[in-house]
């Protein structure tokens, strides 16, 4: 049987997550493609569950908030945003990771690159351009003065919400079971000269930041008005 203080240590350590979820949703309020951070609860195999009800029982883990976000007009032909589901294949020191920020740049090799230079992948693999005003279709075809030079790689996941951020809008499968299939043309939607905004609502955020304040604040009480019972009863007992 749990105390009172271990009750009210593991709520605030909750608290704690969520308020870290929050402040990072807050702050990528205006990042391109940025998905927010969730807090969910997921019972230990094994535990009953009215030892789960608790909360002692759970673990807390962060996913990403695969919905999608609101597409700005930029008018920039390397802006490219998804409207289907899916990420970008790029290509890094750590091997390939994925991204929906479709702020794309032109190297100085020609190749297509992200803000932080990493090769957007093709079907075939780099996509090299001689200009800067590319022909990107609804279905990724890249092409400059009519002839088609790269298709680009959409990968969608069967659970988007499990994959690890690895900062910078880039994510990564993590585990053998978070493999990606190429999507067909057929399924793929998305478009030139758009940004995918993040799908933060700041109300949201704000409502979700107060809450999880004043369940700190309460178990903190809690807490302290168990020490202080608890140091009222030690006195007591000294006195006979």
């Amino acid at each position: 049987m749990k105390t009172v203080p271990e009750i009210a240590l593991t709520a605030m350590q909750g608290d704690m997550t969520r308020m870290s979820a929050t402040s990072s949703n807050i702050a990528n309020a205006l990042t391109p493609a940025y998905q927010r951070q969730v807090v969910v609860q997921r019972g230990i195999p094994g535990v009953s569950f009215s030892n789960q009800v608790d909360g002692l029982t759970t673990e807390l883990k962060v996913q990403n908030d695969p919905r999608p976000g609101t597409l700005k007009s930029t008018s920039n032909r390397l802006d490219v945003a998804l409207v289907s589901a899916g990420f970008f294949e790029v290509d890094t020191p750590q091997g390939p990771a994925y991204t929906r920020a479709g702020a794309f740049q032109v190297d100085a090799r020609g190749r297509l690159v992200t803000a932080q230079g990493y090769p957007v992948m093709g079907k075939g693999g780099e996509i090299h351009l001689t200009t800067q005003t590319p022909t990107i279709d609804a279905q990724g075809a890249v092409s400059e003065g009519g002839r088609v030079v790269g298709n680009l790689k959409v990968v969608r996941f069967e659970a988007p919400q499990n994959l690890m951020r690895l900062g910078n809008g880039l994510y990564q499968g993590g585990t053998e079971s978070m493999v990606g299939s190429v999507m067909s043309e057929s399924q793929i939607e998305m478009r030139q000269g758009y940004l995918e905004n993040s799908n933060v609502t700041h109300v949201h955020e704000m409502v979700q930041m107060m809450q999880t304040l004043r369940h700190f604040e309460s178990m903190q009480r809690a807490a302290q008005s168990y020490d202080d019972m608890l140091g009222t009863a030690i006195r007591k007992l000294g006195e006979f």
